[in-house]
Parts: structure tokens; C-alpha cells; sequence
């Protein structure tokens, strides 16, 4: 099951219904933190909170699921099809993810597209569990990785445990266009 599209499709309903953060927290008992998390796939709720968002959004728990499970033998995602989705989106960070498989519901791989304009970086270095690959498509980013920091120019790649807090900054005067392959575990 490809939770990247669970947490798009509960965001996406919650906007639908022109709905706060604050409002469908307060309806579930969760915070507004634990639910931003949640939408942006930082981490995964259990079936009964899954249950309660829901409802908080008045979908049935089966809409939330339907179709996650497909997995077309092939599908092709033309650079007009992609899908911006938000990913720790703030006034600091004004990074573009585009999801570059979402035809495919059920997937044990995410690939992005992040565009990080010059001077930008998510706000903390954030663990997660899986892997991910990073390649540097253009321009270049500081790759900073258990209080470690590595520069990354256009042609570099690296291939990490995600389980470390992690981040991409761009301290730099050019945007960087990065490849980022996101492998959860159990998938």
C-alpha cells in the first residue's frame, strides 16, 4: 500500500472541505502537529486513528484506501502530468516536490522532483524509515546527514539509510533541481 498517496488523499479531502489543520485534530482528539505529520507523510496513523480522520472529514474509511493496492504493469507520468504534492512547506522552506509515479497507487518506490530555490532548506533535519537516493540533477545542495554536512554538485548521487536525521539545503545562489527515490521499509 503506498501510504504517500493515503497522506495526499487525506490532505486533499481536507482541503476539499475547506477544513483547518486545528478543526480535524480538535474532531479526532489528535493535535494540529500530529495531524500535519500525518499529511505529510512523517508518520503513518494507526487503522483506528486512520478511522476517526475520516470520519472527522466525513469520507467513508474505504475512500480513503480504494485503489492503493493496483499495480499497473507499466505506467508513464509525461512532465505535464506530474503532481505537486506538499512536503514540509513553510514561509523558510518553499521547495517544490513533484511525485513522479502517482499513477501507480501501489508502489514500493517514491520518486520526486525537488526543486530547492537558493537560500532554502526544510526547517530541521528529519528521520524517517526507509532508504533514499538523491541524485543532483542541477545546480547544487549541502546534504547534511547525522550532524554531518557534504556538498552535492550537479551529477553527484547518494544512497542512505533514512532512518538518520537528514535534510537538503540550497545555501547557495542557483535553484537545485534533485532526483529523490524514497523506498519506505515493508513496502
Amino acid at each position: 500500500m503506498n501510504l504517500v498517496e493515503l497522506a495526499q488523499r487525506i490532505r486533499s479531502h481536507r482541503l476539499d472541505r475547506r477544513m483547518t489543520l486545528e478543526e480535524v485534530a480538535s474532531r479526532t482528539g489528535q493535535t494540529r502537529s500530529w495531524l500535519s505529520k500525518v499529511e505529510n507523510f512523517r508518520i503513518t496513523p494507526s487503522l483506528p486513528a486512520l478511522g476517526e480522520i475520516a470520519q472527522a472529514l466525513d469520507v467513508p474509511l474505504s475512500e480513503l484506501f480504494e485503489g492503493l493496492d493496483e499495480k499497473p504493469a507499466l505506467v508513464l507520468v509525461r512532465r505535464d502530468e506530474r503532481k505537486t504534492v506538499e512536503r514540509d512547506r513553510s514561509e523558510e522552506n518553499t521547495s517544490v516536490y513533484e511525485l513522479l509515479a502517482h499513477k501507480r497507487a501501489s508502489r514500493s518506490m517514491d520518486p520526486f522532483l525537488i526543486t530547492i530555490p537558493p537560500g532554502v532548506a526544510r526547517e530541521e533535519a528529519l528521520p524517517h524509515p526507509g532508504e533514499e537516493f538523491l541524485f543532483v540533477e542541477s545546480g547544487a545542495v549541502r546534504f547534511e546527514y547525522d550532524g554531518e554536512t557534504h556538498k552535492l554538485s550537479a551529477g553527484d548521487s547518494l544512497y542512505f539509510d533514512a532512518n538518520v536525521p537528514h535534510r537538503l539545503v540550497n545555501s547557495f545562489k542557483k535553484q537545485a533541481v534533485v532526483l529523490c527515490v524514497f523506498h519506505a521499509s515493508g513496502n
